[in-house]
């Protein structure tokens, strides 16, 4: 049992099972984001504009649905008191997320001229932040349906994880000070 009033079985080295040592959880919130930008800004997203335009929003709907999925999990994780650093899978599965549209824009903007003035692959990263924040600068702009119709998925999908974000954050941060003040 930890000091923490946990009941779950503790592994030979006193951590609770299924919790990652700090040391691994620090690479990974490090690691992690570092990979899937450096993944963002090499593989070649211009083959998604070439081809068969269904397999392409296939590829995009199943991404974007296990991120979904993730965050589905993780808040879940959160919302029964499971160990671990909800904050970490947060982290990677919002990244993932924004990186996916970025591509996604990216992929529009050079292979059918979607968008004008994405020019660049930080050009479609940098406005899906702006999309992302409500900002909308208007240097960057859907000009095609389709990048339209794309633009209002991420707005609707930013929403939800934003919400299950600081849901299981929120949810995270008051079961700790609730257990601190009991003590």
């Amino acid at each position: 049992m930890s000091d923490s009033g946990d009941q779950r079985p503790a592994g030979g080295d006193g951590t609770r099972l299924g919790v990652l040592p700090r040391s691994v959880t620090i690479v990974l919130g490090v690691l992690g984001p570092v990979v899937l930008t450096t993944a963002y800004f090499t593989l070649p997203f211009g083959l998604l504009s070439d081809g068969d335009h269904i397999v392409v929003w296939v590829l995009l709907g199943g991404l974007l649905t296990l991120l979904g999925l993730g965050m589905v999990v993780t808040t879940v994780r959160v919302m029964t008191d499971r160990p671990g650093h909800p904050g970490l899978g947060i982290l990677l599965l919002a990244w993932a997320a924004i990186l996916t549209f970025a591509a996604s824009y990216w992929s529009l903007a050079i292979g059918h001229g979607q968008f004008s003035g994405l020019k660049t692959r930080l050009d479609a990263l940098y406005f899906t932040g702006v999309t992302m924040a409500t900002v909308g600068y208007g240097d960057i702009h859907p000009s095609g349906q389709v990048a339209r119709a794309l633009v209002l998925v991420q707005i609707v999908y930013t929403f939800a994880f934003v919400a299950g974000g600081i849901t299981a954050v929120g949810t995270r941060v008051r079961g700790h000070l609730t257990r601190r003040i009991a003590r």
